[in-house]
């Protein structure tokens, strides 16, 4: 059945809408976002389908309508590091578009998503008009870049409960009543730490015992954050 111009338009609405809640394209003009939606594509993905594979040729960047998008990387040994978890409005693989070597890491829906594909030809002809846009999607990339700062900067703490004690610590400051919302499953969680789900199930029991968490399907609430700070700093030996 073809679409009538009434559905393309509230798919174009839709579109527009999706980006400008992402940070890259915020203060766009509507002509602007209307022309970038025009040549995007809608993506579908199961839970489980993967975007795309590390060193696969470049079709564009991508900016999640809905659900989650984990990137990842493999180790010669088959562990998996998660990068990130990439959620709705928020942008990723923008520096492949000037890579020769493709993607350079992994990325796979963890939730049934939605992802726009902005293919390649088309946005670096519209960058190569509009320089703004460029120093936008260089900002975007160097957000990614504190993420993986930060990342790095995390997985040098060498025991599993000093990471985990870390993360809840600093995603305990913005949650509201200390209720942290899991970026998807417990398993994709023990992936971001470097660590096993079984050995995070292990330590999650030990800081639920001391009372310090509880942990629910999709969250853990922090019920005494000075006393999982505390512990950091004494597990860091500055206590």
């Amino acid at each position: 059945m073809p679409t009538t111009p009434r559905a393309a338009d509230l798919k174009l609405t839709g579109l527009i809408g999706t980006m400008r809640c992402s940070q890259l394209f915020t203060g766009l003009p509507t002509e602007d976002l209307a022309l970038i939606a025009g040549f995007s594509l809608t993506l579908q993905l199961a839970k489980g389908d993967y975007l795309f594979h590390e060193g696969e040729a470049s079709r564009g960047f991508y900016l999640v309508q809905s659900g989650a998008v984990n990137v990842h990387r493999v180790s010669a040994t088959g562990k998996e590091q998660v990068i990130h978890v990439f959620r709705a409005g928020e942008s990723l693989a923008e520096a492949a578009l000037a890579s020769l070597t493709g993607y350079p890491a992994n990325a796979r829906a963890v939730e049934p998503s939605t992802v726009l594909l902005i293919p390649k030809a088309p946005v670096l002809d519209l960058i190569g008009q509009r320089p703004d846009l460029a120093l936008r999607m260089l900002g975007s990339m160097s957000a990614h870049l504190r993420v993986l700062v930060g990342m790095l900067d995390d997985l040098t703490l060498k025991d599993v409960e000093s990471r985990l004690l870390n993360w809840l610590v600093k995603h305990g400051r913005t949650a509201a009543g200390g209720v942290i919302k899991l970026p998807g499953t417990k398993r994709v969680l023990a992936a971001e730490l470097g660590t096993s789900s079984e050995t995070l199930s292990r330590t999650l029991a030990r800081l639920r015992d001391q009372k310090l968490i509880t942990v629910g399907a999709r969250t853990i609430t922090v019920l005494a954050a000075p006393a999982l700070a505390a512990q950091l700093r004494r597990n860091l030996g500055e206590g």
